[in-house]
């Protein structure tokens, strides 16, 4: 008996699956606005050891080309951290990139991506003001984003982002050698929009 209510559950999970498929090939020609919660592990200010977490979110748009496979896509974080090292600084980053992402199969209803964006960060706070030992200048300085992700499509118009690992770069002037690498998770969901 259990294995007859076990294959009958996996007949109408795969006749889902197969209707899903079906509504996702649209939804992936969509225009597409996705919101983030994001994590990011950064670095330690110089001469400190260890790193600091931020939280935050991020916005993106992306807009499908001529080939759903590939799509331009804009991206904004706000990141924030409190209590960074014995100093007790705070930090807030704000990043804007730009670029091309790709999936390789649209369709499937579990969908990984990869992308490359470049653009401007921007940097507020008691750990970029005055005399600290971190940067020290809050100009907008060359950040980069190169990462993927996968998200499973609920159906043609909803999508969930279920997990994006990303190497952000900025490039602010901190006394030692001017950049910040960072990991950044996300998670979130993406409402898709407009005629295939």
């Amino acid at each position: 008996m259990k294995h007859l209510t076990l294959l009958g559950l996996l007949a109408v999970a795969m006749s889902s699956a197969a209707s899903a498929d079906t509504s996702v090939s649209e939804g992936a020609k969509n225009t597409e606005i996705a919101v983030d919660y994001s994590f990011v592990r950064s670095n330690a200010p110089p001469g400190e050891c260890g790193c600091f977490p931020m939280n935050g979110g991020s916005f993106s748009i992306a807009q499908p080309l001529r080939s759903d496979k590939f799509a331009v896509v804009f991206d904004t974080t706000l990141e924030h951290a409190s209590h960074i090292s014995p100093g007790g600084f705070d930090l807030t980053l704000s990043i804007f990139t730009l670029g091309l992402r790709y999936r390789p199969w649209p369709q499937s209803q579990w969908s990984p991506f990869g992308h490359v964006l470049l653009g401007a960060a921007h940097a507020s706070g008691s750990l970029v003001q005055g005399d600290t030992p971190a940067a020290h200048d809050a100009a907008l300085t060359i950040a980069s984003n190169v990462g993927g992700g996968i998200d499973y499509w609920v159906n043609e118009r909803w999508s969930i982002r279920v997990f994006e690992a990303d190497y952000l770069r900025t490039t602010y002037s901190n006394r030692t050698d001017d950049r910040q690498d960072n990991l950044r998770i996300s998670v979130g969901a993406a409402f898709h929009f407009g005629a295939p």
